[in-house]
């Protein structure tokens, strides 16, 4: 198996349901897709493992084809694109938007008489399962004895390697579709004909166009802008209102190396800083239904007020990791883990996220329920109690706690968020022992991590690494983003870690922080940190430029993976929502800097 049988991560886009997520290849491959729910057992992982992973492609036989996919604008309905000297293709992809899982795919031919060529081999939970084939005359079924999965077409469907394969030809403006969902016995399913079709795409498309229309966001980049906040939408749960990290497991940040993790759940940062974008794009029903998620995850908090940082999306606790074994990996990148190990990590700094997303909702609302600040009230309380001591950090290290600068910081919001609310919603609260630990967290922030040799804010107490994290100060108004501290800290980030516009999270990697051997890519979160410091910061022209050039990296329907290499290479899981908040904070921050609510530019731009 050579390298040449994985598609780019960047070669990728994704349709789904609110109940789940398919990626679909320039190829026209469905190559991941979990079902029925996100964090479900994969039925096509071809991604994974081309052998044993399963896919269903749909691809025209012509030859020197050049590839292209664009998306139904405004939607999530997928087109991919097959051009050639003899002809050009059509492959729109897209789920109804009601959570049944199922996938509508529909070949066209545009020009000339094209022949396509189709292959379905489901590969349920994970590859470990290949299914028994029935065909019939409109039908392929595929059976595991525990659950069943469905082709319907009008094409005519032939059983190889436990699987089916077809070949059609289609004339200049003629049509087929292809219908692949899960049924509840062999030679039973619904109907379907072309009306239906027809139907699910006018109704799919109405829902997204419907949805995006409702936000306010008029800035510059608005397209790229509302691309965000569509897949955003994509990786959210209907059902629970939560949001998934990302929509994959097991993509390396490293190709070959170890950092293959499972981004299919729910951060409590995630959560909150979705909640915040939501707010600035004016889809306030959104952020309400990820505020009641929030709410929820306080009523599991245990008696001290301490909280998990990552939930499943339906809120359940334990998310335990192993390995896939079976399964060659992306790039032959192992091992290909599920579940997270980091859910029961001590993360300090989800509390000042909470505690921020509540403010800015009751700053909108003007109220909060009681029951839930009493909720609030506790974990404020353990934030008190814990603040001093060392914890595994925003970057979920897995080499041992250490007293993180960024979780000093954001326990700092957690203080002075609860006292804002407190003060102004007349809310009982300790607030004068509140008031102390936020100044005694202040002054150790400036005490314990403030290095005057570099003249800089440094990752954890003791040591003498940047870290990208630090970022967060002046965009959770920690510090002004014009304060000397700040601009010289600034400095140091971008000798230190930065590439152009290119972010690393931290410098002292191979002084084993993280726990995990080989390297990672840039991280793109940092990246459109990066330039929402810089817009605030006054140096507006320099932002610009990077955010555009940022722009340029993402891929061809405008997702982003977690991390980027030098070369511009996705890498990480993909698409990762982390990166897409900051893509729209960033936007929005640059936006409102250009006309001039940040103030004026206070040096040149420096290229």
């Amino acid at each position: 198996m050579t390298h040449t049988d994985f598609a780019p991560i960047e070669d990728h886009g994704i349709i789904g349901d609110l109940k789940t997520v398919a990626l679909v290849t320039l190829d026209g491959a469905i190559d991941y897709m979990c079902h029925p729910d996100f964090d479900s057992p994969t039925v096509f992982a071809s991604l994974l493992d081309p052998e044993k992973g399963g896919a269903f492609s749909i691809s025209p036989g012509m030859d020197a084809m050049r590839k292209r996919q664009i998306y139904l604008p405004d939607t999530n309905i997928l087109i991919s694109r097959f051009l050639s000297s003899s002809g050009v293709a059509e492959l729109t992809d897209f789920m109804p938007v009601d959570r049944s899982g199922r996938v509508i795919r529909r070949a066209k031919a545009i020009q000339g008489d094209i022949q396509f060529r189709l292959a379905c081999h489901p590969r349920p939970d994970y590859g470990r399962q290949i299914p028994e084939v029935a065909v019939y005359h409109d039908c392929a079924y595929f059976d595991t004895g525990d659950v069943v999965f469905r082709v319907r077409t009008p094409v005519e469907l032939k059983e190889k390697d436990n699987g089916v394969v077809a070949e059609f030809k289609l004339k200049a403006g003629q049509t087929a579709f292809f219908i692949f969902e899960q049924v509840e016995q062999s030679g039973h399913g619904p109907e379907y004909d072309e009306r239906y079709v027809v139907q699910a795409f006018k109704d799919t498309s109405d829902f997204w166009r419907d949805w995006i229309s409702r936000s306010t966001y008029t800035g510059r980049w608005r397209e790229m802008v509302n691309r965000s906040a569509l897949a955003l939408k994509l990786l959210t749960s209907q059902e629970n209102g939560s949001i998934v990290a990302a929509a994959t497991f097991g993509l390396p940040e490293e190709l070959g190396g170890e950092r293959n993790w499972d981004y299919r759940y729910t951060w409590i940062r995630d959560a909150a800083f979705t909640l915040y974008a939501l707010l600035r794009l004016g889809l306030y029903e959104e952020a309400a239904d990820f505020f009641q998620w929030l709410h929820r995850r306080t009523g599991t908090c245990a008696r001290d007020g301490a909280m998990q940082i990552m939930y499943g999306i339906d809120g359940r606790r334990a998310l335990d990791e192993s390995t896939l074994s079976h399964l060659s990996g992306y790039e032959h990148s192992r091992p290909v883990r599920i579940g997270n190990a980091a859910y029961d990590q001590l993360q300090l700094d989800i509390y000042g996220e909470l505690l921020d997303a509540v403010y800015l909702i009751t700053e909108r609302t003007g109220d909060i329920h009681r029951e839930f600040w009493e909720r609030l009230t506790r974990a404020v309380t353990f934030v008190c109690d814990h603040w001093r001591e060392p914890d595994e950090g925003i970057w979920e290290v897995r080499g041992g706690r250490r007293r993180f600068l960024s979780s000093r910081v954001m326990c700092w919001v957690t203080l002075d968020r609860a006292i804002r609310m407190a003060r102004t919603l007349s809310l009982p609260a300790p607030l004068s022992r509140w008031i102390e630990v936020r100044n005694e967290i202040d002054h150790s922030i400036f005490q314990d991590f403030w290095d005057s040799e570099q003249s800089a804010f440094v990752q954890h107490k003791g040591s003498q690494a940047i870290d990208a994290a630090a970022m967060l100060m002046p965009l959770v108004r920690f510090i002004s983003p014009t304060d000397p501290y700040w601009l010289s800290t600034l400095k140091q980030i971008q000798r230190r870690l930065v590439n152009d516009c290119l972010v690393f999270r931290y410098d002292n990697q191979e002084d084993g922080v993280d726990g995990v051997p080989g390297q990672e890519g840039a991280f793109t979160t940092c990246s459109f940190w990066y330039v929402e410091c810089l817009a605030r910061s006054g140096d507006v022209q320099k932002a610009r430029l990077l955010f555009e050039k940022m722009l340029s990296y993402a891929n061809h329907v405008g997702l982003y993976a977690e991390e980027l290499s030098l070369s511009g290479a996705h890498l990480g899981n993909f698409p990762q929502a982390l990166t897409h908040l900051s893509l729209i904070n960033a936007a929005y921050a640059l936006n409102q800097a250009m006309k001039g609510n940040f103030g004026t530019s206070l040096r040149p731009t420096e290229i």
